[in-house]
């Protein structure tokens, strides 16, 4: 017996090719452009390299702009096909993130600006239920993030009681990935997005976004991982990279960028869930930039 395909419009289908192609892009960026701390094709780090993010990323894909599917199912299917290629978490919290966003094109492959794609999201969001939480939970125990412990309520490793959207929002205040389920995703929207379009080209967005969102809340990895005084500081240093960013331009704080790539890796520190927002805001940059709109 052949498996029914599921319905969807040649719109839908057009939108969650953009889609796609836009996540690809960001992925890409994310290696591309030197956040430090985290892994690129300039610096290695924390036992990674940059190509196996570009494998979990077209890994990832499939699942993640496969018609049909729920947000649930498409972090689960997402996060296996990343473990099987990359043999390690690289990409939870981008999944996550990004997931909704995918849910939202198909539901509303018209919304081309900023506040219709919101708006899509937002209602994406409010219609999670507890299905998606039990894909999801899955998904999060078997890529097993660093540092993630044990949850009072709602914990990852047993079966959840709740939707995802309540799930994420017991988790919120510790975790920036969780608060954006129960914030409908407007930090991307207010912080991560305008931080992106506000760069000369794509790379100067993918870095902004990046400055952005680790400049305006402590790193929940690094939180996880090292405590919250650390993550701090790490906070107030990008902070006045942010503010140097504004007066100068990426090429000018390129060498202090670098050596402070060093010492955060040095010191295992890894800014994680800010890149994680930065690729989910340039992933939404490119969807609503001019250029994307015309193709």
């Amino acid at each position: 017996m052949s498996m029914q395909m599921p319905v969807v419009s040649a719109e839908s289908a057009v939108a969650l090719e953009r889609g796609r192609a836009a996540f690809l892009a960001a992925c890409r960026l994310d290696v591309q452009v030197r956040k430090p701390g985290n892994v690129s094709f300039h610096s290695p780090g924390h036992g990674m390299r940059a190509q196996q993010f570009l494998d979990s990323a077209a890994a990832a894909q499939e699942a993640l702009f496969a018609p049909g599917l729920s947000v649930g199912q498409r972090i689960e299917g997402a996060v296996r096909a990343t473990l099987a290629v990359a043999g390690c978490n690289t990409n939870l919290g981008i999944v996550l993130l990004c997931a909704p966003i995918a849910a939202a094109l198909e539901r509303a492959p018209g919304a081309r600006d900023a506040a219709g794609l919101h708006a899509a999201v937002r209602a994406v969001l409010r219609e999670l239920d507890l299905e998606d939480a039990r894909h999801a939970f899955r998904a999060i125990a078997a890529a097993h993030p660093g540092g993630l412990g044990r949850a009072e309520a709602q914990d990852v490793n047993d079966a959840p009681t709740a939707g995802l959207r309540e799930a994420m929002a017991l988790a919120a205040r510790r975790d920036s990935i969780a608060r954006q389920y129960a914030c409908d995703f407007d930090d991307l929207f207010a912080v991560g997005l305008p931080a992106f379009q506000a760069g000369a080209d794509a790379e100067a967005g993918m870095l902004r976004a990046w400055l952005a969102c680790l400049a305006r809340w402590p790193d929940s990895h690094i939180v996880r991982k090292q405590g919250a005084a650390v993550a701090q500081t790490v906070l107030e240093r990008a902070t006045v990279f942010e503010q140097g960013l504004r007066g100068q331009g990426p090429a000018a704080l390129a060498e202090a960028l670098a050596d402070w790539d060093e010492t955060l890796k040095q010191q295992g520190l890894n800014p994680g869930t800010s890149a994680d927002l930065a690729v989910a805001s340039t992933l939404l940059g490119l969807l609503v930039s001019r250029g994307t709109e015309r193709e």
